[in-house]
This record gives structure tokens, C-alpha cells and sequence, in this order.
């Protein structure tokens, strides 16, 4: 299953933020590897013509890979434990998903439009969070499900 990282915005090359997302990234390499996840990458977007939401909507859904399940990340989503997550995750593998994207809006969150499309709203609590600490918290989530489902002592109840 490749997994896709998808968002509004930029992190800076040389930010706390890049370099936990990296981090994370290149853990859920290593571990997902086994067991047939590989991270494809990440596509920033950026709409320079103000256009709002439906433009971000817009520029989003063209990175978004033909057939890919679609997980918004919206504070409207379930919220669910990481063992639940990784059960999740594991389940459209086994689905036989070939492609999963998260994606991640701007700072007024995902339109309406492409929320609907989503195939799972995922929500990190009820608090609205700033885009780059939304990436930081997939990206080790991401990890932390591979490693639930990989069984190794990274999480702890």
C-alpha cells in the first residue's frame, strides 16, 4: 500500500516541523517496508491567486493519485486511538487499497467539496490545530501505526 502525504502549505526546509515529519517519514519507511506500506511522498500546495478553499480544494485533488482512498484530515472526523488507527490502516491493506492520501488544508480547512469526496474523515480532537503540527502528528502516527501492526515495543499502552 503506498501512502501519500498531501497539503496546503509549505514547511521550511530547515524547521523543527520538517525535520520531525522527515524523521517520522523515514521511520514509517523502515517499518512499514515489511509489511508492504511505503511512503510515496509528500506534494505541497499553494494557491497564489487567493482563491480560497475551493481553489486549495482544486490544486489538492490534482495530487491526489486515480483511485486513492482519500482520508481529510477535519476536526468534523472520528477520533480514534492510535491501536485503533493502526487497525484501520491495516484493514485497507488488507482491502487491497493500493493507494491511501492524507490530506491536510490550509488555515481555513478542506472545502466542503473535497471533504465529501473523502472516504474517512480522521480528526485529531476536537481543537482546531495549525496545518504544520497536523503533518507532524500523521507523520508519527503513520509511524506509530506500522509499528502497532509490525509489533514492535515503539508504542506503549
Amino acid at each position: 500500500m503506498r501512502v501519500h502525504l498531501r497539503a496546503v502549505g509549505r514547511l521550511a526546509g530547515r524547521s523543527e516541523e520538517r525535520a520531525l515529519v522527515d524523521d517520522y517519514l523515514s521511520r514509517f519507511g523502515q517499518t512499514g517496508r515489511g509489511l508492504g506500506w511505503r511512503f510515496e511522498g509528500e506534494t505541497e500546495v499553494e494557491d497564489k491567486k487567493n482563491g480560497g478553499m475551493a481553489a486549495e480544494a482544486v490544486l489538492l485533488r490534482s495530487s491526489i493519485p486515480t483511485g486513492s482512498l482519500i482520508v481529510c484530515l477535519d476536526e468534523r472526523g472520528t477520533v480514534m486511538s492510535s491501536p485503533a488507527f493502526a487497525e484501520k490502516m491495516q484493514g485497507w491493506a488488507e482491502q487491497g487499497r493500493s493507494d491511501v492520501s492524507f490530506v491536510i488544508g490550509g488555515a481555513d480547512g478542506i472545502d466542503t467539496s473535497l471533504r465529501d469526496e473523502a472516504d474517512f474523515l480522521l480528526s485529531f480532537g476536537k481543537m482546531v490545530w495549525p496545518h504544520k503540527l497536523v503533518r507532524v502528528m500523521i507523520a508519527e502516527q503513520l509511524y506509530r501505526a506500522a509499528s502497532i501492526v509490525a509489533g514492535t515495543p515503539y508504542h506503549r499502552v
